[in-house]
């Protein structure tokens, strides 16, 4: 599993635009739009005269806010790794709508913050976006000038820390109905350090408007900003736009649609690669990198993993684990095979390799091998204490001469029809070359080779309107690659991250080095979340 997601827990439209009629009193400044099921931002100029001092400014802002407590407590259960091994997108979704449409504009998010005070705010409940006539003014329910009965913003339209450009994004809409998608990793990092009482910011959440450039132009002759529930509430913006941007509409929390609602994304790439059941003897063929050797040993103990007791963390304490490689038939025999410097061998034909611990329970160590073996015997130990031993099948490299295909069939072995919600499914894979011809001899006294392929990802899409809900990510995050052991490909799905009540399908891609792209299989594997 290396997606989690985490849904908006506050959202709402802040604004001071005019309702219909034009009229000065008619501002949207003291209204809510909190329970509303989409949020919007737009930025109309000179609809109205204003007032003596020119053409009208009408603006909207979005704020949101996300649980940041929720994701500090998975980060300390090891839910989501360590800061530096994750990246945080924030999610926004495009709602269609029947109104314009503005097309290359520029959306900031920025952290709710002020440096003088909290900046706490209430989502209320407010559902009207065209009147404006859930009015809260000094009530429950933020609105253009408040935070909600908890005080007032600083400035008119929200408070929002924009000193730091680490923490301060820029996201381009070249054509208007794009999603938005952007990686806040530091920002969210920032929050995280916050809630466990050490450095960082306080999570109040983000907003979500036009840059400056593109908020509507208005010039003050005391360059102030109006203040006070009653007021217009309009913000001097000497460099704004004189065109209007109307409207952009992205799916609120409160969405009927699942698959819509704004979210913080956790990703990471979570993939064991353990090369037991795809070892292989050192070859000129390849880079020394290629010619590595990754194993696990994975330390259940009654059905969970648990640390090894009495090891150090520290690779070279005198109470780490080291492993040895043995030949033999059927047990290990004789001395230990002398191994080229690489991975955790240190020095050039030494016995030891120098393990590491992953995670909770579960080991790695990295090491090349020459020779023509049949069978080899890696020993796990620490001292004089042995912890593990197990067997390897070492292959050989081989030139082709031809420029082979690399076509696979593929089957998800364990995939049940129907799932709950409350489940991660671990999903094993077999996958064969598809042009294996086995002879008659074959058939009946061969086992059909499960390979496990490097680079193989997922896709999860619903079935009645082909919805990618778990899309690939194949990018730098890696966060839908399988892993692999012994026993072919795998990987685990969340079924949280599901909708109940639908059936879906899991396509799958093999990338293919000869083409240096991915390939998706024909095959479609189909279950059920209830």
């Amino acid at each position: 599993m290396a997606i989690k997601r985490y849904t908006a827990t506050k959202d709402n439209t802040i604004t001071n635009a005019y309702a219909a009629a034009l009229t000065a009193d008619s501002r949207g400044t003291g209204s809510n739009m909190g329970m509303a099921d989409v949020v919007e931002v737009f930025s109309i100029y000179g609809q109205a005269s204003g007032s003596a001092t020119g053409p009208s400014e009408e603006l909207t802002r979005i704020i949101m806010e996300f649980p940041t407590s929720t994701i500090s407590t998975d980060r300390t259960a090891g839910t989501i790794p360590a800061s530096g091994s994750v990246s945080f997108y924030l999610r926004l979704f495009n709602a269609k709508h029947v109104f314009t449409l503005p097309r290359r504009f520029n959306l900031l998010v920025q952290p709710i913050g002020n440096v003088y005070e909290a900046a706490s705010w209430e989502e209320g409940s407010g559902l009207d976006m065209e009147e404006y006539k859930d009015k809260t003014y000094d009530g429950s329910g933020s609105n253009w000038i408040r935070r909600g009965k908890v005080g007032a913003w600083a400035r008119p339209g929200g408070d929002f820390l924009t000193a730091s450009t680490d923490i301060s994004y820029n996201v381009f809409f070249p054509e208007g109905y794009e999603d938005l998608e952007v990686d806040i990793s530091f920002l969210v990092e920032d929050w995280l350090q916050n809630e466990t009482g050490s450095t960082g910011i306080a999570n109040y959440g983000l907003g979500i408007y036009l840059t400056g450039s593109q908020e509507a132009y208005y010039s003050s002759s005391t360059l102030a900003h109006p203040t006070g529930a009653n007021s217009d509430g309009i913000l001097n913006n000497e460099f704004g736009a004189q065109d209007s941007y109307y409207t952009k509409k992205f799916f609120a929390r409160s969405s009927e649609y699942f698959f819509k609602r704004p979210v913080l994304e956790a990703r990471w790439d979570s993939r064991i690669k353990d090369n037991r059941g795809s070892f292989y003897y050192s070859s000129s063929l390849a880079t020394g990198a290629d010619n590595l050797n990754t194993l696990y040993l994975y330390n259940y103990v009654r059905g969970k993993l648990t640390d090894i007791p009495g090891l150090k963390d520290d690779a070279f304490g005198a109470d780490s684990l080291q492993v040895s490689v043995y030949s033999g038939s059927s047990v290990p025999t004789g001395a230990a095979l002398l191994l080229p410097v690489g991975g955790g061998v240190t020095t050039n034909l030494d016995t030891n390799i120098t393990a590491s611990r992953v995670s909770t329970g579960l080991y790695t160590a990295s090491f090349a091998v020459t020779g023509t073996l049949t069978k080899l015997f890696d020993v796990w130990y620490s001292g004089s204490v042995q912890y593990f031993t197990s067997s390897l099948a070492p292959k050989t490299l081989a030139a082709f001469n031809n420029a082979p295909t690399f076509q696979y069939v593929s089957a998800i072995t364990n995939l049940k029809a129907k799932y709950t919600r409350n489940e991660t499914a671990r999903l094993r894979m077999f996958i064969r070359n598809k042009n294996w011809s086995p002879t008659v001899y074959n058939v009946a006294t061969a086992q059909i080779v499960n390979q496990a392929l490097l680079s193989a990802s997922y896709n999860i899409y619903r079935i009645i309107d082909n919805l990618d809900a778990i899309p690939y990510g194949t990018g730098s995050d890696k966060q839908t690659y399988m892993s692999y052991d012994v026993s072919g490909n795998y990987f685990d799905v969340d079924m949280s991250l599901l909708e109940a009540g639908y059936s879906y399908g899991i396509s799958v891609s093999y990338y293919n080095n000869s083409i240096n792209d991915w390939a998706e299989q024909p095959e479609t594997f189909k279950f059920r979340v209830d």
